[in-house]
C-alpha cells in the first residue's frame, strides 16, 4: 500500500517536461499574487490558446457547438474555462475546480495613520494564518483602487528590484520576556499587524507630516487621494519571487501554493487538450475559499450554474430540467492542497494515511474535522473509477487525510458542488508550511497533478 516516490519513475523526457511545467508555474504564481492577478494571468493564457469570452458570444448572438473554447469571468476574481465536448452537455461535465485566493493581510478601509514619526497602514488578516510568521519579513502591496469616476487603478509596490518594500515590526528579544511567555496564537495580535510604510516628514507640514508624505508619494505615482482607500482592495503579501528549493532543485518555495498550484495545474491540463474531447471539460478557479467560499465570487455563489445555463441556452432549447441533468451528471475533482508529512512534526500525522512530498498527486476521500464535520465524502465506486483512470494513464498518486483524527482538519469547495448531486472528490498537491508566507511543494507532485487532471478530464 505504500506509494512509490515519483522521481524514481521518470525518464529524461519526463524530467524535461517537469522542469518546463515548473518554470511556467513559477511565472504564474509570481505574476498572480492575488485572485485578481490570477484571473488576468489565466485569461491571457486562455486567449492565447483560442478561448473566447462567453459574454462576447452571448452579445453577438452566436451559438455554441462542440469544440468551442469559452471562458467566463466573474467580477475579475473567479473564472471558468470550458472546452465543449462531443457528447450532449446534459451527460455532464468533467470539472477540475480549485481556488485562487490565499491567506494574506488586507488593508482596512481607513488604514493610514501616523504614530511617533512613523506612518502605518492598519490591517485585517484574511484566512487562517499564524500571525507571528508575518512580522520582520519584506512585504509587498498588490491590489486595486476604484475612484468615484469609475477609474480602477492597479497597484503593485514591492516586487520590482527598484521598489521599496514594507513590513511589520516585532519586539526585540531584549524586551520580550513577557511576550515569549504568551501562547503562540497571541504572541502577535491581529490589531498589531500594522504595516510600516514611511518615516520621513513632508517639509512645511505640521499635522501628521510623515503620513502626508506617504500620501504625496501615492498621489504622484497613482493619482489617488486618501479617501480613495474607502473603495480600494489592497492585499499585503510576501515580497519577492518564488525560488527553486533544495540543493537538488527538486522543490519550489513560494507564496500562495495553497491553492494556486492546483489552479495552475488545472489550467495547464485544460489548455493542453488537443482536438475536441468526448465530454465537455471545465476548469473552475474560485475565490473566497479561505473564508468559507462566501460572497458573490465564492463557490457558494451560483456563477458556475449560471454559466452552464448560458451554454445550454446557446446549444439547444433551454429548460430547467436540462440544466439540472447537466449538473447532476457532472464528475469533479475538487483540487486543493493537502498537508505534506513533516518529520519535524510527526506527532500530528498518521503515517499510513498522510501525503508525502514527491509521491504524486493526492486524493482525499474526505476532509472536514473530528467526525468528518463539514466534509464531502466521496463514493467508493467513484474512487475505483479514478484509480483505473490514474493507473491507465501512468499517474503517480497517493491517498491521505489531513492529520490525525481529532488533531484538526479543514475543508474545500467539494461539499458545495456535491449539493448538485455530482460525484466529487478532493485532490491536490502536498505542501509543507501550509498557510505560511512561504510554502514548499515538490516539482514532481506538480507534474503529476497536471497529468492527473488531464487524464481525468479526458476519461472520467
Amino acid at each position: 500500500m505504500e506509494r512509490k516516490n515519483a522521481w524514481k519513475t521518470y525518464t529524461e523526457c519526463d524530467l524535461a517536461k517537469l522542469e518546463d511545467i515548473s518554470s511556467r508555474y513559477r511565472s504564474y504564481i509570481d505574476n498572480g499574487k492575488t485572485e485578481r492577478e490570477c484571473v488576468t494571468e489565466t485569461i491571457e493564457l486562455a486567449e492565447k490558446a483560442g478561448f473566447v469570452n462567453l459574454e462576447d458570444v452571448i452579445k453577438a448572438g452566436r451559438t455554441v457547438k462542440e469544440g468551442d473554447k469559452l471562458y467566463s469571468n466573474c467580477m475579475g476574481k473567479a473564472i471558468m474555462l470550458f472546452t465543449i465536448g462531443k457528447k450532449p452537455i446534459t451527460d455532464g461535465i468533467n470539472i477540475v475546480g480549485s481556488h485562487i485566493d490565499s491567506p494574506r493581510i488586507d488593508l482596512k478601509q481607513n488604514p493610514l495613520y501616523e504614530d511617533s514619526d512613523l506612518a502605518y497602514l492598519d490591517t485585517h488578516y484574511y484566512g487562517g494564518i499564524k500571525k507571528y510568521q508575518w512580522v520582520t519579513i519584506p512585504l509587498a502591496m498588490h491590489g486595486v483602487v476604484a475612484k468615484k469616476d469609475g477609474t480602477v487603478i492597479d497597484v503593485v509596490i514591492g516586487e520590482d528590484e527598484s521598489d521599496p518594500v514594507v513590513g511589520i515590526s516585532d519586539l526585540l528579544i531584549h524586551l520580550s520576556a513577557d511576550q515569549l511567555g504568551k501562547k503562540a496564537s497571541v504572541v502577535i495580535e491581529g490589531e498589531e499587524l500594522n504595516v510600516i510604510v514611511g518615516g520621513k516628514p513632508l517639509a512645511d507640514t505640521e499635522k501628521d507630516p510623515v503620513k502626508a508624505n506617504v500620501m504625496k508619494i501615492l498621489n504622484e505615482k497613482y493619482g489617488i487621494e486618501e479617501e480613495d482607500f474607502l473603495s480600494a482592495e489592497i492585499e499585503v503579501v510576501p515580497a519577492g519571487r518564488s525560488r527553486d528549493f533544495g540543493l537538488d532543485r527538486s522543490m519550489i518555495i513560494g507564496y500562495g501554493h495553497d491553492d494556486r498550484v492546483c489552479s495552475f495545474a488545472a489550467v495547464e491540463a485544460l489548455l493542453s487538450i488537443e482536438g475536441t474531447p468526448e465530454t465537455t471539460c471545465c476548469c473552475v478557479l474560485a475565490d473566497k475559499e479561505e473564508v468559507g467560499s462566501v460572497g458573490a465570487t465564492g463557490m457558494q455563489a451560483r456563477y458556475f450554474e449560471n454559466a452552464v445555463a448560458e451554454i445550454i441556452a446557446l446549444m439547444q432549447p433551454y429548460s430547467d430540467i436540462a440544466l439540472r441533468r447537466a449538473l447532476k451528471n457532472c464528475r469533479m475533482l475538487s483540487c486543493d492542497v493537502s498537508a505534506g508529512y513533516d518529520p519535524n512534526f510527526a506527532g500530528v500525522f498518521e503515517r499510513k494515511n498522510s501525503a508525502y512530498l514527491g509521491r504524486g498527486v493526492c486524493f482525499n476521500k474526505y476532509t472536514g474535522s473530528r467526525g468528518k464535520s463539514g466534509s464531502n465524502d466521496a463514493n467508493a465506486e467513484y474512487i475505483a473509477k479514478l484509480r483505473r483512470i490514474m493507473d491507465d494513464s501512468s499517474v503517480n498518486f497517493q491517498t491521505a487525510e489531513l492529520g490525525k483524527v481529532d488533531q484538526g482538519g479543514g475543508g474545500t469547495i467539494a461539499y458545495i458542488c456535491a449539493l448538485y448531486g455530482m460525484e466529487v472528490i478532493d485532490s491536490g498537491v502536498a505542501v509543507l508550511s501550509m498557510h505560511a508566507p512561504w510554502e514548499i511543494i515538490s516539482k514532481a507532485d506538480l507534474y503529476e497533478a497536471v497529468k492527473a487532471y488531464l487524464a481525468f478530464m479526458l476519461n472520467a
